[in-house]
């Protein structure tokens, strides 16, 4: 498609135009032409667009349009996708025209995995995270941050104080705070660190008392109570089962925010990072209960499907869990999510074989663990298959990936393939082997490809190079045509999908080294996979994911085209408007507002 005379843009990031009415009336006698022939919204009833974007560095992830100028939003759609002067037909009196000039518009971004829930609680938090995210690099920060905490809050012995994002793997000192480290900053107020994973959780003395945690106590199934040198008593490290042990301990905020006001807080700041679609990977009954009782009483800006958690649902409450077909106020329940094993950051990923490095104490053989058991996975995975349910599973180590893959095997065996989209959250160890059965399947790896950049460099000593080079392996994946998807795990490391498309194209550890070349994505691939992959892995394809018409107007304007930018600089494009359901909800350059 030839591209139509370039004109310049207007000094002001987004401006309107109004063109003059002969112009437009005819323009509008000329502008039939295929790109109008899928336009269902238009059809029936003709009018004017509601914005309608100009430019030549529009994506739209769409084969169909690979090379357009213009497109047009009625209501909640996408109408018309085409040359400028196709669109430029549809501008009205009211029309928004948003001439684009050098910057990008592509579809909205898609969380194929976060933690939603998890993210709205942070602010109220104390905030432990390491460069570049944060500021902490050594424990005594960690201390320190904590005794000012409690300075300017001056919580009640009764109240927690919860601290999120260290990890051991950037700080000096190479481990996890003690019992005794915290006690430093009060051995009388409980406090409790979750890691930067959200796998392991670090506490002082007042919080294992609170908890009743002693020598005494065993270490619950699918989790470990490290305990100190020589004998039983804990050492304050808590990993994976074990640190549910301190849920539900209460923040030291005297005035919490309701959970809806706390939700569509963190909704809104995912909005400044491009995400239209979010996700709660790890939804309980009652946060699904509150999700859809704030929707009814305002719908949400953006679409939210929430997972609830299997591993520790009575068999009755699992049995009633229906996946939605459609959202109710921007709120749907998308199926059910299983988490089989820990991090590999926090060396409580489950391996086949034995790490190159492990946690202190562990010996040479230490493979880590299932956090659930396989043989209770099998017998819910197949029911829930048999439902027509969808599933994820986190499993990062390649064992719980053989458990995962296992698992659903078992379930379809002897039984025609079904469009289950099966989801592997993570599947960052995964092998060449796997990625075989992996499509004769039918499953879908959703990587965690951000970890390249923030744990790659962890990852070469603790599985050695060949499996660290193999981490998250888009390259191979895609070579072998198998659909996937990426995330960041939010709030695990920030909802930034910029740096999470860089990452994914780079695999530029934190000290510079590429980790596996060889797995590299290109631009688009990366692109692909946050918006008609994800989409894919939803079964939102026909209605989100790519700049086409008839389909949800979930839209993002970037400061520069991605596909086309050195991609080193990836990382670096400002995200300038978010665009959810044909509505401005973030802007870059002005006051938060909705069109």
């Amino acid at each position: 498609m030839t591209r139509p005379p370039q004109t310049a843009a207007p000094k002001p990031l987004l401006s309107v135009r109004l063109l003059l009415a002969g112009v437009l009336l005819n323009l509008m006698l000329g502008s039939a032409s295929a790109a109008t022939d899928r336009t269902d919204t238009q059809s029936a009833n003709q009018r004017f667009a509601d914005i309608v974007f100009f430019g030549s560095n529009i994506v739209t992830v769409d084969p169909e349009f690979p090379d357009v100028q213009g497109v047009a939003v009625i209501g909640t759609q996408i109408s018309t996708v085409g040359t400028r002067d196709q669109v430029a037909g549809l501008v009205g009196e009211t029309t928004r025209v948003i001439e684009l000039g050098n910057r990008s518009l592509v579809p909205g971004f898609i969380d194929a995995h976060g933690h939603l829930s998890f993210a709205s609680k942070l602010i109220d938090m104390v905030d432990l995270s390491s460069p570049p995210v944060g500021q902490v690099n050594t424990i005594d920060d960690i201390v320190m941050l904590l005794q000012s905490h409690i300075a300017r809050k001056k919580p009640s012995a009764s109240q927690w104080i919860i601290g999120y994002g260290y990890d051991d793997s950037v700080i000096k000192e190479g481990r996890h705070p003690t019992r005794d480290d915290l006690d430093r900053a009060s051995d009388q107020i409980p406090i409790m660190l979750m890691h930067v994973s959200g796998h392991l959780a670090a506490v002082n003395s007042a919080a294992l008392t609170a908890r009743n945690v002693t020598s005494e106590t065993q270490d619950p199934t699918g989790g470990v109570i490290r305990r100190k040198a020589g004998s039983q008593e804990p050492n304050g490290v808590m990993e994976e089962t074990a640190a549910f042990i301190f849920n539900g301990a209460q923040l030291s905020e005297s005035d919490p925010e309701k959970p809806a006001d706390s939700i569509r807080r963190a909704a809104r700041h995912q909005a400044s990072y491009g995400l239209t679609t979010l996700q709660d990977g790890g939804s309980t009954p009652a946060s699904v209960a509150m999700f859809r009782a704030a929707a009814e009483n305002q719908p949400f800006l953006q679409d939210i499907v929430a997972f609830p958690v299997a591993n520790r649902l009575e068999e009755e409450t699992l049995n009633e869990i229906i996946a939605d077909k459609n959202y109710r106020g921007g709120f749907r329940v998308g199926g059910v999510k299983f988490i089989l094993d820990g991090s590999p950051q926090g060396r409580t990923a489950y391996l086949s074989e034995p790490y190159t490095a492990g946690p202190p104490g562990a010996d040479k053989g230490y493979r880590a663990y299932l956090s659930y058991p396989a043989a209770d996975y099998d017998v819910r995975i197949a029911q829930l298959l048999q439902r027509g349910v969808p599933v994820l599973a986190h499993a990062n180590g390649d064992g719980a990936i053989d458990v995962m893959i296992d698992g659903v095997a078992k379930a379809l065996e002897g039984k025609p393939l079904p469009d289950h989209r099966t989801v592997i959250i993570h599947a960052q160890l995964t092998r060449e082997d796997q990625l075989h059965r992996i499509k004769a399947l039918g499953l879908v790896p959703s990587y965690f490809s951000a970890h390249t950049f923030f744990w790659g460099d962890w990852h070469r000593q603790s599985f050695g190079e060949d499996r660290a080079g193999f981490i998250s392996p888009v390259g191979r994946t895609a070579e072998l045509g198998i659909p996937f998807t990426i995330h960041n795990d939010a709030p695990v490391v920030p909802p930034d999908v910029m740096r999470l498309l860089w990452a994914t194209v780079n695999r530029e550890t934190r000290s510079g080294f590429i980790l596996g070349p060889d797995q590299r994505a290109t631009p688009m691939q990366a692109l692909h996979a946050v918006t008609l992959g994800a989409a894919y892995q939803y079964f939102e394809e026909d209605q989100k994911g790519s700049i086409t018409p008839g389909k949800q107007a979930d839209l993002v304007i970037l400061g520069a085209n991605p596909i086309t930018s050195d991609p080193s600089t990836i990382k670096d494009i400002p995200i300038l408007e978010t665009f959810s359901r044909g509505h401005s909800i973030y802007q870059a350059d002005g006051p938060y507002r909705v069109n």
